[in-house]
């Protein structure tokens, strides 16, 4: 049964409106050399910042904070590996968990996850300031 000719008329408005987004996006950026979208040689610049990158330092403290507050709550220290901690990196929460342990029973758990920030930042910041992992892999 037909309804005046039209089979589909959802059909006719989805293809006119497929079109009209696919014009528009093939048309973004074009633009002539006094649009901001574009060079006098008629190409585009690039408007999207480059990816932030995080130093090493940052990077150690962020794993070792997170693990420190991981075996400070669980009591029981990991493999280094499956943490993804290079030796020295272990070395550094070992350090900051036995200090936050210490911190949680004398000042409570707030105290204590304040001081993992501090040390594991203050470890990290001291082992990259005289070479981090310099000395091979398992260092």
């Amino acid at each position: 049964m037909r309804t005046g000719g039209a089979t589909r008329p959802g059909l006719a408005l989805g293809c006119g409106l497929a079109l009209v987004l696919v014009t528009g996006g093939l048309c973004a950026g074009c633009g002539g050399s006094g649009s901001a979208g574009g060079s006098a040689a008629g190409r585009t610049t690039s408007s999207t910042p480059t990816p932030a990158t995080t130093s090493p330092e940052d990077l150690c403290t962020r794993v070792v904070a997170h693990w420190s507050r991981e075996v400070l709550d669980s009591g029981t220290y990991g493999d280094y590996q499956t943490m993804g901690l290079s030796n020295g990196q272990y070395d550094i929460l070992r350090e900051v968990v036995d200090s936050a342990r210490a911190e949680k029973k004398a000042h409570g758990a707030r105290a204590a996850d304040e001081l993992i920030g501090r040390e594991a930042r203050a470890g990290c910041r001291d082992w990259y300031r005289t070479g981090g992992p310099s000395n091979g892999p398992w260092s």
